[in-house]
């Protein structure tokens, strides 16, 4: 008998930096910001006699009452409670859970006990095996994924999510996987190594035309550092600009993940603007060097970082190198480290409004199982016990060297309230922009789009309504929006901070983390030891 297939990427268990539950929250239709990519490249690999459809529970809601024999549930850590709760609901109906995903290979011990089959690892070279064995309904309790070669994973099926494509803010395409540092408390490495691996360039092409047809103008490259092989990624690069370039006033804009090392290699960063990178994010965690090097990430090290046009450059140097290039930068910030004092929220935000970057992801340094840093918080008793995974970015599942849970936490609540202020963000903003407007004439503009989709039609809604929020951010949407007639070019990087200005919003009023900014104006940093 014919097995069919359900597959599903669960709703997150809390709105997200990257989330878009703000749309919803605020009273328009449901969207997200990224497409989902795991769903649409598992559905790829399903061979033809086997039926199968996709489910983003971000979009829609879960079917419980579909006819499919089996079911596929993929997820991160932050979907985990979503996860179980799925998977509960249908083995009560009798169906057959799978669950497979990043979570699944970092805590299988975890996860086994909530499904029937348990996927380990990339799925590629196995998917020959499992679908066989789903289609005869002779599933084993467990497979073990390895690390594939790129070449033979599949183009998405992005004619199975077109359905939601109206209300899909960027569309998502894999080049590698893997990142050669050794991030103590970073997992990515833990299940898809170090070695790099990278898509034959012709494949990517494929992906990005068919991206393309489906009405995308705006695409992030999901990979966990894109420029750490820079023979590779420039080549990469050249063949992605002249594609882009063949599309005209349709170009596409992407982003993407990497290290602050790319700085260095101006030739690289003329080459990645003109070919279409619009925007990046960046592990910058900390300026506290100490915490650096006690983490294992050196290459973040202001000792360690050279330019050709300064002898003593700075992180906030290197992150301006990006603006000055036309690439726009989201920083990501950690605290917590065990080299932090009561004072790295001080100087978080003092950095912060140094380097410019309109939007920073906040959180708490957590130790994710399967980690070193797991591993030896494990062994000197400083794991929370009972706790499975960390839960809000601002929450943690291990105790600080120099402060306490609590004091983690208030600090971290202070600097977000602060970063977030309207006229902190207002004077980022400003400098955002006029760092990129004098890039401008470097690198092809970004057009906006031809045709407005229901979610860029409510995007623009949800950045008009940022007055209605209070006195503070009112003052500073009008200031902000003044700039606009003397940089053009601004505009959509403008654009896209606003909106994450307002998802920000929401997920700390959403997480009773939010001050109203006329209470919290001025405030001191907590500091511990001053009492």
């Amino acid at each position: 008998m014919t097995q069919s297939l359900y597959l599903i990427n669960p709703a997150a268990d809390f709105p997200t930096y990257y989330g878009a539950e703000v749309y919803a929250g605020r009273g328009y239709r449901p969207a997200v910001g990224l497409a989902d990519l795991v769903v649409p490249t598992l559905a790829a690999m399903v061979p033809e006699s086997i039926p199968v459809t996709i489910c983003d529970e971000h979009l829609e809601p879960v079917d419980f009452n579909t006819d499919a024999d089996v079911i596929g549930i993929t997820g991160k850590i932050s979907q985990w409670g979503r996860t179980k709760s799925i998977a509960a609901a249908f083995r009560r109906r009798g169906k057959t859970v799978i669950i497979g995903g990043p979570n699944a290979s970092l805590c299988p011990e975890i996860v086994r006990p909530h499904c029937d089959v348990l996927v380990c690892g990339e799925i590629e070279d196995i998917a020959e095996e499992f679908f066989a064995d789903l289609a005869e309904g002779q599933l084993l309790e467990e497979y073990e994924g390895t690390r594939p070669d790129l070449s033979i994973t599949p183009v998405p099926r992005w004619d199975l999510y077109s359905r939601y494509n109206d209300r899909v803010l960027t569309a998502t395409l894999q080049t590698a996987r893997g990142c050669p540092f050794e991030c103590e408390f970073c997992d990515v490495i833990q299940y898809v190594g170090r070695k790099q691996r990278h898509k034959p360039i012709a494949h990517i092409i494929d992906e990005l035309e068919m991206i393309h047809r489906h009405g995308y103008r705006s695409l992030l490259l999901a990979d966990d550092n894109t420029t750490a092989n820079k023979g590779w990624v420039a080549e990469m690069f050249e063949a992605v600009g002249a594609w882009n370039e063949s599309k005209g006033s349709e170009r596409i804009a992407f982003s993407t993940q990497l290290s602050i090392e790319a700085a260095r290699d101006d030739e690289l960063l003329s080459l990645a603007a003109r070919s279409g990178l619009s925007h990046v994010f960046i592990g910058i965690e900390t300026p506290n060097q100490e915490s650096l090097a006690g983490t294992g990430k050196p290459q973040n090290l202001e000792r360690n970082l050279r330019s050709t046009s300064q002898e003593n450059p700075t992180l906030t140097d290197q992150v301006h190198r990006f603006m000055t290039h036309g690439i726009g930068v989201t920083g990501g910030m950690i605290c917590g480290f065990d080299w932090d004092d009561t004072d790295i929220f001080e100087r978080q935000f003092t950095f912060a409004q140094e380097a410019a970057a309109p939007i920073y992801t906040l959180s708490a340094l957590a130790a994710p199982a399967a980690t070193p840093l797991h591993d030896r918080l494990g062994k000197a008793g400083r794991l929370v016990e009972g706790l499975e995974v960390p839960g809000h970015p601002w929450n943690t599942n291990m105790e600080p060297m120099r402060m306490s849970r609590d004091e983690l936490t208030a600090g971290i609540r202070w600097l977000a309230n602060k970063l977030y202020h309207p006229d902190n963000f207002a004077e980022r903003v400003e400098r955002y922009i006029k760092m990129l407007s004098e890039a401008g004439a470097q690198v092809p503009p970004n057009k906006q789009r031809t045709a407005m989709r229901s979610v860029d039609r409510d995007t623009l809604s949800l950045i008009a309504d940022i007055p209605k929020l209070d006195a503070p951010s009112a003052r500073m949407w009008k200031d902000v929006m003044a700039q606009l007639p003397d940089n053009p070019n601004a505009t959509i990087p403008l654009m896209e901070a606003m909106v994450r200005y307002q998802q920000i919003r929401f997920m700390y009023e959403n997480g009773n983390f939010w001050d109203p900014p006329t209470v919290n104006d001025g405030a001191a940093a907590p500091n511990v030891a001053a009492g």
